[in-house]
């Protein structure tokens, strides 16, 4: 009964969250393809400021990364897709940070400890823990579910939303093709 109660509460969350903040639905000016939400440069909606606590301490900003594709992934250690996806997003994270990418996770509704021991082994990029979703809200995308992930470009822009768990053949040539931007 209890998990059914976190669950519920995740998946308000994550609808909430990822409803954005009552502004315009950007997604819906560009081109969904099942659960893959892609904007041209002109379409793409600016991240505002993103700062939290690391999942092992310290803290991040994305502004730090700015110059850089960011790979931001929505998970939690209670989510049986998360624990799917985390090989093809480490093996994606590992293929492309060559290229000017990077990846950051964001935990939320999960125990600290709980979440470390799910990345260890796992993943070799950071997270921020997020348990009430006060970090995520600050992304303002369209409606969806844990997992998510998004994909910004260089300007820290939000290119690709994919609202479902995702694959290495899926994200790796969407990361790719973000990264290749303004490089050729």
């Amino acid at each position: 009964m209890r998990r059914a109660a976190l669950l519920l509460t995740v998946a308000a969350l994550s609808a909430t969250v990822l409803a954005g903040c009552g502004g315009e639905n950007w997604a819906k000016k560009c081109t969904t393809t099942g659960t893959v939400v892609e904007c041209t440069p002109t379409q793409r909606p600016q991240v505002a400021e993103v700062t939290g606590e690391l999942l092992d301490g310290g803290k991040y900003d994305i502004a730090q990364d700015r110059g850089k594709v960011v790979v931001v992934n929505f998970w939690g250690s209670w989510c049986a897709p998360c624990r799917a996806e985390a090989d093809d997003l480490e093996t994606t994270f590992q293929a492309t940070q060559a290229k000017g990418v990077t990846f950051i996770g964001i935990n939320s509704r999960d125990d600290r400890d709980a979440a470390k021991a799910f990345e260890r082994g796992r993943v070799t990029y950071p997270s921020i823990y997020d348990f009430d979703g006060k970090v995520a809200l600050k992304f303002d995308v369209t409606q969806t579910s844990t997992p998510a992930t998004l994909i910004l470009d260089r300007e820290g822009r939000i290119a690709v939303a994919l609202r479902a768990a995702t694959t290495k053949a899926q994200l790796q040539p969407l990361v790719e093709k973000i990264a290749a931007e303004g490089t050729g």
